[in-house]
């Protein structure tokens, strides 16, 4: 005899799990949007060569971008639970814009099918570590604060390095770089799934935490995308 119960439980569960697919579809896209603001701003800066103006005639315009960069990542973390979804949306993109000035410099120092081509390489690699945190069952929650030191390590050594100037130090730097933020990657894709349970039927809440991750996930793509052009991106003579 079949159990109506057990038989509403397995349906409801699917229809979950369905739910989280399109939550965590849903900030996938989020990410891959803000993606294209960079990129158009980008192309846009580069392509009427105001970037190079603002190099040439306004560097210091490049520090305040970033300065702008670490201000809205954390009014947005910090004001997550009291900011609208709105305003989380409108930060989100604020800061995909402002790092397109970033991008624009790639275009003027790196070869276009070199970058391409590494950006190719990002998405799949990318992608594989993100598929990887979804579908495992292992519990990446712990990894939070050894990639935590470890990307204070990085920061604190790459700034140390600016000074002594060392290209082989660089490339070791890149490389711890590129499996520090796939790591991230990988840890950051399951915390959708904690996002999703812990605010379920906390409508905005949920949006909220929807853009926090695709944040997360944009920043986790473009370093890996920056570390591997530094390793093997052509630059214009």
């Amino acid at each position: 005899m079949i159990d109506n119960n057990s038989v509403y439980t397995t349906g409801e569960a699917a229809a979950q799990q369905e739910s989280l697919g399109r939550y965590t579809a849903k900030t996938y896209l989020w990410m891959f949007a803000g993606l294209g603001v960079t990129f158009l701003v980008a192309v846009a800066l580069a392509a009427t060569g105001l970037m190079e103006r603002l190099v040439l005639t306004a560097p210091g315009v490049m520090w305040g971008v970033i300065i702008a960069e670490l201000v809205v990542v954390i009014v947005l973390s910090a004001r997550l639970k009291k900011i609208s979804v709105g305003g989380a949306t409108a930060m989100f993109f604020l800061y995909a814009a402002l790092t397109g000035f970033t991008f624009a410099l790639i275009f003027l120092t790196y070869e276009v099918t070199s970058a391409i081509a590494i950006f190719g390489v990002t998405a799949l690699v990318f992608g594989i570590m993100g598929a990887w945190g979804y579908l495992t069952k292992q519990d990446l929650s712990g990894w939070g604060k050894v990639l935590l030191f470890g990307l204070i390590g990085l920061l604190l050594v790459t700034i140390v390095n600016l000074f002594m100037n060392n290209s082989t130090m660089e490339i070791i730097l890149s490389y711890v770089g590129v499996i520090l933020f796939l790591a991230y990657t990988a840890y950051d894709t399951q915390k959708i799934k904690a996002y999703y349970f812990s605010f379920q039927g906390d409508t905005a809440m949920l949006k909220k935490a929807s853009i926090i991750s695709a944040l997360q996930l944009y920043l986790d793509f473009i370093n890996i995308f920056l570390y591997l052009l530094r390793l093997f991106g052509s630059r214009k003579n």
